[in-house]
C-alpha cells in the first residue's frame, strides 16, 4: 500500500486475510498507522521514498490512492514506474487513483499532475496493460468534491 499513512484500509485488508506492506515517506505517518492496529498484526512497515522502493519479495498488488499525482516531474514519474515494475510480480495488479484531468491542480498547497486512463497507460508503458478504469468524485472532509481517475493496470513484462 503506497502512501499508507494512517489509512483504515490496512486494517480492512488484514481482516480479509491479506498480507500488507505499508509504505509511506513519513515516519510519523507509519508510526500513527502502527499505533492504530492491534498489537501483533503482521504488517511490514516501510519508510521510503517511493521513487527508490525495492522490495526483496515481489508483491501481487500495488495500491496507490493519491501519491502518483504529487509527482509532477517526468523523471519522478519514471522513477515511480520503475519502482512499481521492480516491486510488482509479473501478472500482478497496480491499483491507482489520481486527480482526473478536471480535478484540482493543487493539493495541500502543492502542484499535482492530473491523469486519465490513457495518460496513466502512457506513463506506465508497454509493460503494463490497462484492465479497468473509471472516474469518480471524492468528497473531502470539508465537503468539497474532487474528481479522481481510477485505474487497474496489470504488469505484463518480464
Amino acid at each position: 500500500m503506497i502512501g499508507a499513512g494512517a489509512s483504515p484500509l490496512v486494517s480492512e485488508l488484514m481482516g480479509a486475510g491479506f498480507a500488507v506492506v505499508a509504505v509511506d515517506i513519513s515516519a510519523a505517518a507509519i508510526e500513527t498507522l502502527r499505533s492504530t492496529l492491534e498489537p501483533g498484526v503482521l504488517v511490514e512497515y516501510i519508510v521510503a521514498d517511493i521513487r527508490n522502493l525495492r522490495l526483496v519479495q515481489p508483491v501481487d498488488a500495488w495500491h496507490d490512492r493519491a501519491v502518483f499525482h504529487f509527482l509532477v516531474e517526468p523523471s519522478d514519474q519514471r522513477a515511480y514506474v520503475e519502482s512499481a515494475r521492480a516491486t510488482l510480480a509479473l501478472g500482478g495488479n497496480l491499483v491507482i487513483a489520481t486527480f482526473a484531468p478536471d480535478g484540482p491542480d493543487r493539493c495541500s498547497g502543492l502542484p499535482v499532475a492530473r491523469h486519465d486512463a490513457a495518460s496513466l497507460q502512457q506513463c506506465f508503458g508497454a509493460g503494463f496493460s490497462l484492465v479497468e478504469s473509471f472516474e469518480l468524485d471524492h468528497q473531502t472532509p470539508s465537503g468539497s468534491l474532487q474528481r479522481f481517475s481510477h485505474a487497474v493496470l496489470q504488469r505484463t513484462d518480464s
